[in-house]
């Protein structure tokens, strides 16, 4: 006998708030990564500026004179205070959430983003800490899975954190793989 799979009707679609579409999954709350990641990106934004600031204005000045290097120094000043406010809407949008068969991680200022990474699907879990990280107690886990375009990373965690997370992920990878 040949049965047909049975089609069910659609359901009345309901226009979502950005905040709904990105929250997480009905009674669970999103982990967030340490103030300090704030603190981090400030750090970058201001050694952009002292470093690219006066050295572009030099550049400009030898080639289009006062006027140009008066702007080139505008330009990096607003850049400057906008990525200082930025570091804070950036710290706001991590958050990562730990579910029974998947990882969910959550980020993006200007383009939110959603990201599930499922257990069985990570090859490896690992964690880096760079100079700066270091200087500020953080380290960033990244997951890798098979397909490059579903690599995920969390940033911004407390290194003994970010230890924990790697070894729960292992443990969970391996139990998803049966191994």
């Amino acid at each position: 006998m040949n049965e047909q799979p049975q089609i069910l009707p659609p359901q009345p679609y309901r226009q979502r708030t950005r905040e709904e579409a990105f929250a997480p999954p009905e009674g669970a709350r999103w982990w967030r990564v340490s103030a300090r990641y704030k603190w981090h990106r400030r750090t970058v934004a201001t050694a952009v500026a002292l470093l690219a600031g006066p050295l572009g204005a030099f550049v400009v000045a030898r080639t289009g004179g006062t006027p140009g290097a008066l702007i080139w120094g505008v330009a990096t000043v607003l850049a400057f205070v906008l990525a200082w406010l930025v570091a804070e809407q950036a710290y706001q949008a991590w958050g990562f959430l730990e579910r029974g068969d998947d990882l969910v991680i959550t980020s993006g200022v200007f383009q939110r983003r959603i990201v599930i990474v499922p257990y069985a699907r990570m090859q490896f879990v690992d964690v880096t800490s760079g100079p700066l990280e270091q200087a500020f107690g953080l380290a960033t886990v990244r997951l890798h899975t098979a397909a490059a375009t579903t690599d995920a990373s969390i940033p911004g965690l407390p290194v003994a954190v970010a230890d924990q997370l790697r070894d729960r992920l292992a443990a969970r990878g391996d139990e998803g793989a049966g191994l």
